[in-house]
């Protein structure tokens, strides 16, 4: 599995750095390890899995420790994408305790909610059990955290689908409730589209045959085939052979993720990778504490 390298973008940092000031205030303070635990105090701790999931965000999490203290010693015995059982070590932390401490619900709030997804992604992966269709995510991401939950969705085998407003054209039902009353129809829209941003895909919602019939003549690069039967799905795909590629969209589940992927669409878009993904149980257990004093 081919990740990007999450730590290279440069706003990922940033919101690192804003969780952990989220938490310390603007005083820098965690006054409950301050005052209990000594400066010098030496500890290992291990960051472990509580249940089985797809681990995503270790790098994540070690940045975490790394912006509260770079002297911290870091190990991870276990990629993103790799399928961890309850009891598997995802990684290890040595140095400081209080620093450990100070960074502990920073990095576990990260790497418990990408872990949460990547698992959701893969549960959809699995259940739909056909290589030839894409799981795609969507923009309903918690945010400014968009980043970070696309990137799980690659980890758990999924594949991202437009990162915002600015990287795809995408003609839904609202644009188009408004383009017609204004006198436009459906091909004239994508027209519109393609002559003033020439160089994005062009992607078209429709819910009904008839306006892919109207639609494909222009040529789009994808359609949304919005809350279809797998009857209706399958008819599409056939329209859309040669023309342009097929997502279908709406109300998937993991029970009928596999019906709509044998129809031949070439993605499936799930909502829910993101907006309804729990948190994975992953904690933090100290293993061994060495005083130097």
């Amino acid at each position: 599995m081919d990740l990007p390298d999450i730590l290279s973008c440069s706003d990922v940092k940033q919101r690192i750095r804003e969780a952990l000031a989220e938490d310390l205030g603007p005083k820098k303070l965690d006054a409950t390890s301050f005052a209990l635990m000594p400066g010098k105090e030496k500890a290992t701790a291990h960051l472990i899995a509580r249940t089985d999931c797809v681990l995503a965000g270790g790098p994540v999490a070690a940045e975490v420790f790394r912006q509260v203290d770079k002297s911290l010693q870091i190990v991870q015995p276990k990629v993103d994408g790799s399928k961890l059982e309850s009891g598997d070590i995802a990684l290890t932390v040595s140095g400081s305790a209080r620093s450990i401490l100070v960074a502990e619900r920073t990095a576990l709030n990260f790497i418990q909610r990408m872990s949460g997804v990547a698992t959701m992604t893969r549960r959809y992966v699995d259940a739909a059990n056909h290589s030839g269709v894409a799981i795609l995510d969507t923009r309903k991401t918690t945010p400014t955290l968009r980043r970070f939950e696309k990137y799980a969705v690659a980890c758990g085998g999924g594949a991202n689908h437009r990162f915002g407003l600015y990287d795809r054209v995408m003609i839904k039902d609202n644009h188009l409730a408004y383009w017609t009353a204004s006198g436009g129809d459906l091909p004239g829209a994508v027209r519109a589209v393609r002559e003033k941003y020439p160089d994005l895909l062009i992607e078209v919602e429709v819910d009904t045959l008839e306006q892919l019939k109207t639609l494909l003549p222009v040529k789009p690069d994808w359609v949304l085939l919005d809350n279809m039967t797998p009857l209706q799905l399958r008819e599409c795909v056939k329209l859309c052979a040669g023309v342009c590629k097929t997502e279908a969209s709406g109300g998937v589940t993991l029970e009928t993720v596999r019906e709509i992927a044998k129809t031949g669409v070439d993605a499936i878009s799930v909502g829910a990778l993101t907006h309804s993904a729990p948190s994975v149980d992953l904690a933090l257990d100290f293993a061994q504490k060495i005083s130097t004093r």
